[in-house]
């Protein structure tokens, strides 16, 4: 078993109840696995990033900082992070 820890930002933090969330996970596991272990711990989730089986296109997946994809392999203690679209920067 792996263990890999999710960061979440904003709204998506509020609806899971928490910034941070650690999920084990089979060794041979990807990012889509990791996201459906921590949509099984935090009632509501679901709801708010998933259409179907597919992530809603408002979400952001990044695996150690690189913006990754669901099918992506995972290693042991890598950190996850999921968020909404960032916008913003000075006004002049």
């Amino acid at each position: 078993m792996d263990t890999v820890t999710w960061r979440l930002f904003a709204d998506l933090a509020e609806v899971a109840g928490g910034r941070e969330h650690t999920v084990s996970v089979d060794s041979d596991s990807t990012v889509g696995d990791a996201l459906d272990a921590l949509v099984a711990e935090c009632d509501g989730l679901g709801d708010r990033i998933l259409d179907g089986d597919a992530l809603v296109d408002d979400v952001n997946l990044m695996q150690n900082g690189t913006p990754v994809s669901l099918d992506a392999a995972l290693d042991d203690g890598d950190e996850l992070a999921m968020f909404p679209p960032v916008t913003g920067g000075s006004r002049r």
